[in-house]
């Protein structure tokens, strides 16, 4: 169907085109875009698999406009305020895929935006995890990553926090401390402050070598950023060898670990 769009003085129009007026075309965009006059006669849908923008510029657009945007790629597509630009909203500025959403233009440079994915409004906005069975084993007495406790996330906004918890099993001799450390990237977080030889998010006692512990372990963190970020626990020996997922006289019972990051809005 053709839309009348934009409507030129003096012009007929055909029933058909009345009809048609709410039938924008498609403007399919697959990289990052900025808007020009003319896109409040589309609908602009974003269609890439990485993360993309949709950047709103200044006297771009007149009061009343409303700009029609979706996203229809597998990359979340963050919608920008350019330079003196002042978009308000009750949700965070993204659409992740399948999200549609518009801006309002009330002034030049002043633009209300709505989005349907009500997740990004509130609760949670994204899940990811890593699970583990295989047996891990160390006799470092400094930090060393755990194999499979380790997950990225990519938070569609940077004032978006990230809730860590998780659980580990654990297995070690009777004179062996195990401390097991939560990483965000390069940086320790959620961790002890007052030990005087170790800190950590966990650290067991003096536990038989017959015998496992499971160690459940949380955190509330705030990475302040938009790009991919890892979650990891390492883990340290006071002495001898320390394991997961087994106990350390024998491998004769086999436990679990896991990790999962969820995005939340503030």
């Amino acid at each position: 169907m053709t839309t009348p769009f934009p409507f030129v003085s003096g012009a007929t129009l055909t029933a058909q085109q009345l009809n048609n007026i709410q039938n924008l075309p498609i403007s399919d965009k697959t990289v990052s875009y900025v808007l020009i006059a003319g896109d409040e006669t589309k609908r602009t849908i974003m269609n890439s698999a990485s993360a993309t923008t949709i950047t709103v510029n200044n006297s771009i657009f007149t009061v009343g406009d409303v700009i029609q945007l979706a996203n229809k790629g597998a990359g979340t597509c963050t919608v920008t305020a350019g330079a003196g630009v002042t978009i308000t909203s009750p949700s965070a500025l993204t659409l992740l895929t399948g999200a549609s959403g518009e801006l309002v233009c009330l002034s030049a440079s002043t633009f209300l935006f709505n989005s349907s994915d009500r997740t990004s409004s509130s609760g949670v906005v994204q899940v990811k995890n890593a699970f583990t069975a295989a047996s891990f084993s160390t006799t470092s007495t400094s930090f060393v990553d755990i194999t499979g406790m380790s997950i990225a996330i990519t938070p569609t906004s940077a004032t978006n926090k990230v809730f860590v918890t998780g659980s580990i099993n654990l297995g070690t001799s009777a004179s062996e401390h195990i401390v097991c450390q939560l990483m965000r990237d390069a940086t320790a977080v959620g961790n002890g402050t007052i030990g005087s030889t170790y800190n950590g998010i966990t650290v067991n006692g003096f536990q038989a070598a017959t015998g496992m512990f499971t160690l459940p372990f949380m955190f509330l963190d705030s990475p302040a950023t938009t790009s991919a970020t890892t979650y990891k626990l390492r883990m340290l020996t006071s002495a001898g060898t320390s394991y997961v997922n087994r106990r350390a006289s024998d491998s004769a019972f086999g436990g679990s670990s896991t990790i999962t990051v969820m995005e939340v809005t503030p």
